[in-house]
């Protein structure tokens, strides 16, 4: 089958790596002169199953009025603006705010993360790829009783999920993260999940697209996608600054841009742009860096070593699609980091913004779309697009090539929203 992926990050590119070992014939189509150069480019660094949380439980509508009362380094920041789009997607929110609702979208997250970490071992075994990669677990940082308290539920989650996790004393963090030893006064307990891993997307994605290419792929970059054509229930090609490409199928993997593009087929998808920020400064201090990743759950930043480089990437903004880098969200960055460690130069660091392309519930939106019979999406992935590509990019494939998938993925599409 001829199929056309929409979109180079992390996402698109797995998606079309495990297209073309099944054989089809893959065409990749992204607006950048190279792949990996939106979302994926400066996140986290982090492939954190272990971690993945959907916003909205219980407690998120006080702690949400919380934050936005508070003046200075609140991990969410809603930018005053008139957008529909925002409310709608805040009212969905809300509704999935329950301890039901959270357990399942919850434990939906837990069983795409896991697998996709699988994957993404599978591939690392079969093909030697590096990405300054780690597998060395992560630490959830508490800073507080109260957050210690907060995390037992997540923690009876995991342990039905059969996922390997250890509540850690001071004493146990400083084992895994000496370089945390400044910081001891401030830290309460750890949650560390010994399965997670860290590692450089945008380094992932390059290298990966090269090896697809290698497989017989093709990538049109500098191509603006423009639009859709369909007739009846079939998209009959997509519009594009290099014309009209017509393929058998077609799957869209552009993050926080998907919305837009399938709002004139009158296909809503409820993912909005979360804005997050990142600072990537080089190590000079060993004895205060991290060896592997932390998240500081005050701040609601990540702090990961990445080779001889530290990536600190965090804060959620609500503010459309605008991409200026504020200053205020650099100081909690740089807040957090210094607090925790230090061992990196903050004059030399490289700040960056990207847009998370978040769905209500937190699950990604894999799977068919029931109007037409050759679209396919594979978005929505919010801040855990890296934790879940590899699983991601298997399970469309799957899907596509009309194979049966190894984890359950029905749930998982667009018409859960139904």
């Amino acid at each position: 089958m001829k199929i056309i992926v929409l979109g180079a990050g992390v996402i698109g590119t797995t998606s079309a790596w495990y297209l073309s070992k099944l054989g089809h014939e893959v065409t990749v189509v992204d607006r950048q002169p190279a792949p990996g150069l939106e979302t994926s480019f400066a996140n986290a660094g982090q492939v954190s199953p272990g971690y993945s949380t959907p916003w909205a439980g219980p407690s998120l509508p006080l702690q949400a009025m919380k934050w936005m009362l508070q003046r200075h380094h609140s991990p969410l920041v809603i930018r005053k603006r008139f957008d529909l789009a925002m409310f709608r997607w805040i009212e969905q929110l809300l509704k999935n705010c329950n301890a039901h609702a959270y357990d399942i979208n919850k434990s939906r997250m837990l069983r795409v993360a896991e697998y996709s970490r699988d994957c993404l071992d599978a591939l690392r075994e079969e093909t030697g790829l590096t990405y300054d990669d780690r597998q060395r677990g992560l630490i959830q940082l508490f800073r507080t009783n109260k957050q210690v308290d907060k995390i037992q539920r997540d923690m009876r989650l995991l342990s039905e999920s059969a996922i390997p996790h250890t509540l850690l004393t001071v004493d146990q963090i400083l084992e895994h993260e000496p370089g945390l030893a400044h910081a001891r006064h401030l830290l309460k307990a750890g949650l560390y999940l010994p399965g997670d891993e860290s590692g450089d997307a945008h380094v992932f994605t390059q290298r990966l697209a090269k090896m697809a290419e290698a497989q017989g792929v093709t990538f049109l970059y500098n191509t603006t996608i423009k639009g859709m054509d369909a007739a009846a229930d079939e998209i009959m090609s997509v519009r594009t600054s290099a014309g009209h490409l017509r393929a058998d199928a077609y799957v869209v993997s552009m993050g926080s841009y998907s919305p837009l593009l399938l709002k004139p087929l009158e296909i809503h998808l409820p993912v909005y742009p979360v804005k997050g920020y990142s600072l990537t400064l080089p190590l000079t201090d060993e004895s205060h860096a991290p060896s592997s990743t932390v998240n500081d759950e005050t701040y609601k930043v990540a702090i990961t070593r990445l080779g001889n480089r530290i990536r600190v990437g965090g804060t959620a903004e609500l503010t459309g699609y605008n991409l200026r880098l504020s200053p205020d969200r650099r100081e909690t960055l740089e807040l957090s980091f210094s607090e925790l460690f230090g061992g990196g130069d903050l004059s030399a660091a490289t700040y960056w913004t990207g847009l998370r392309p978040n769905t209500p519930d937190g699950t990604p939106v894999i799977g068919p779309v029931s109007a037409f019979r050759n679209l396919w999406l594979n978005t929505g992935h919010g801040t855990l697009g890296w934790t879940m590509a590899c699983g991601s990019g298997r399970l469309i494939a799957d899907l596509i090539h009309g194979r049966k998938t190894d984890i359950p993925a029905l749930d998982l599409s667009l018409s859960r929203y139904a």
